[in-house]
């Protein structure tokens, strides 16, 4: 398996030989829902939070005597069917969200990932991305570039997570220049996981030989 590698002016640089482990895993979309659907709960900010009839204020008294007033006995203000009461099955800051993820089977659905937006032709090699300094011109220049070429023509116009541009190192020129851009996203390619992968339309790989390594290495030992 081979693949063209483009340079940031969006011209082909060469030839790039694909680690079979990595981009010829078949799809397995079981397995892919189960892990983000865990990787999103783990990463739920559970911030919502009501109070209880036995934590909101008031209510010690009961409201009126049990019988001969014509109205329904209530023995406080702060049931749940009272304005201001306590509220029954609501949201809890203190309820635990976080799931346990095999970590073979989340490395497992990243490479399924991989295969599949490769065999989908989303992803993009290219030998290096570099700037003199940060200039969000140069991005936009590389952006544009990398939109001339076939299948990746909405990678420069899409408005919503375009692309992730996985590097082997991050540089501060680099972050800098795509700083402003909210259609793509920067990252170490050692830190991508499924989440970011199927967040994102395309995946830029930069300096694939460098970036592919320690994933080829892990593949191997599998």
């Amino acid at each position: 398996m081979e693949t063209k590698i483009y340079n940031q002016t969006g011209k082909e640089a060469g030839k790039f030989k694909l680690p079979a482990g990595i981009f010829d895993v078949s799809w397995n979309a079981d397995l892919v829902h189960e892990v983000v659907r865990l990787m999103n709960s783990n990463s739920r900010e559970n911030v919502a939070h009501t109070k209880t009839r036995g934590e909101v204020r008031g209510g010690g008294k009961k409201p009126w005597k049990q019988k001969g007033t014509g109205r329904a006995r209530h023995g406080s203000s702060r049931s749940p069917i009272w304005v201001g009461g306590g509220v029954t099955h609501g949201p809890r800051n203190d309820q635990n969200f976080n799931r346990k993820i095999n970590k073979k089977v989340k490395d497992k659905a990243l490479l399924t990932i991989l295969s599949r937006k490769w065999k989908d032709g989303e992803i993009l090699f290219v030998d290096a991305i570099s700037f003199a300094k940060p200039k969000s011109k140069d991005a936009k220049s590389v952006l544009t570039a990398f939109g001339s070429i076939k299948g990746f023509e909405k990678i420069s116009s899409k408005k919503k997570n375009a692309a992730l541009i996985a590097f082997d190192a991050r540089t501060p020129a680099v972050d800098k220049s795509f700083k402003n851009f909210g259609n793509v996203s920067i990252e170490e390619f050692r830190n991508i996981n499924p989440v970011s992968l199927m967040n994102h339309s395309y995946l830029v790989i930069v300096s694939p030989e460098k970036s592919l390594k320690a994933l080829s290495a892990k593949t191997a030992k599998a």
